[in-house]
């Protein structure tokens, strides 16, 4: 019997180291869940279903509701009132600030709404500035827009977690636009100029947070913590400001792990002995050079997102997989936080 019994204990004793080493080889779905709004990694809940003949706002969750109540709103620095339905109008959103930008095209301020097409400025603002649940359009140059745009379209450019629901508008947005649409917006957005618009903090601990159904995380209103682990937490400001009003002067705070940005400066400007230097392509003060895009100061979770969708081949690109092949979460992370500190 003892004979017996330690065959099995051996046997489960395989077994078991087997076990361990299939569960070391499983993937881990989405290990930076957080950059896509998420807790904890998919797949599910995945986006709404979204074929191509699928209207683009179809495609994506409902927001939280905003009942009309008819009180006349304001924001500061602005002389203009709204109420909040027009606050919030996906066909025709509040501009607080039009004296500070170009005359919108009517793509940008009205979107289309018999084929449920969102207007530009009512995800990335007037001034291009956006949110970290999508992307800061302000100051890209006009043929990187034109190019991405292109590459929604074609299906080139998709997020690594299925659960990125606005992501898949974004494609059937670029799929619904006309071409004369297309360059008017990407016209727009190229022509505006990005100001500092995120906080970075080095920090061992986060606000404790709510998630919008597109994906962004918002402080709780008992300014509770909790610790950060190997994340990045991006919350507004000024919750109301950002969630209620629209408020494009009112920008973000990143919180990032103790140490990250000087580990993050190494690898951005030498390549820290696992890439090439973000600056050979992005130029020295990483503000782009002729289509190449500007990556500096821009939000720490659409950065992360985009990084990751590329290790992941879901966004294409012969010139960044090779660049991220080799980077652990770790250094991404690091990669974004000083990026976002410049």
């Amino acid at each position: 019997m003892r004979k017996y019994a330690g065959v099995l204990a051996l046997a489960l004793l395989w077994m078991g180291a087997g076990a361990m080493i299939a569960m070391a080889q499983e993937k881990v779905p989405d290990p930076v869940a957080w950059a896509y709004g998420f807790v904890t990694p998919g797949p599910n809940p995945v986006a709404p279903p979204c074929t191509p003949e699928t209207k683009p706002h179809d495609c994506s969750r409902p927001g939280r509701p905003w009942p009309e109540d008819g009180k006349p709103l304001h924001l500061p620095g602005s002389h203009l009132t709204f109420t909040i339905s027009q606050v919030q109008s996906f066909w025709a959103p509040a501009d607080w600030f039009p004296s500070e930008h170009p005359p919108a095209p009517d793509i940008v301020k009205y979107g289309n709404e018999k084929e449920h097409l969102r207007a530009c400025g009512h995800c990335h603002y007037f001034n291009g500035q956006g949110k970290p649940e999508n992307a800061g359009l302000a100051g890209l140059p006009l043929n990187y827009i034109l190019q991405q745009l292109a590459l929604f379209k074609s299906g080139g450019r998709k997020p690594a977690d299925p659960r990125k629901a606005n992501a898949n508008e974004m494609t059937q947005i670029a799929r619904f636009l006309t071409d004369k649409q297309i360059q008017e917006a990407a016209e727009y957005y190229s022509s505006l100029k990005w100001k500092p618009w995120v906080k970075v903090v080095e920090s061992d601990t986060a606000p404790k947070t709510r998630q919008s159904p597109a994906g962004m995380f918002l402080g709780l209103a008992g300014g509770e913590t909790e610790p950060l682990g190997e994340r990045v937490i991006e919350v507004p400001q000024n919750t109301n400001l950002t969630e209620r009003l629209r408020d494009p002067h009112s920008g973000f705070i990143a919180y990032v792990p103790v140490g990250s940005i000087a580990k993050g400066k190494n690898i951005v400007t030498t390549g820290g002995g696992k890439t090439v230097a973000c600056t050979t392509c992005h130029g020295e003060d990483l503000q782009g050079m002729g289509d190449i895009p500007p990556i500096a100061g821009r939000t720490l979770s659409y950065t992360m997102r985009q990084l990751y969708n590329f290790q992941q081949g879901t966004r294409k690109s012969p010139i960044m997989e090779p660049v991220v092949k080799k980077l652990t979460t770790d250094d991404l992370i690091s990669i974004v936080a000083y990026l976002g500190s410049l």
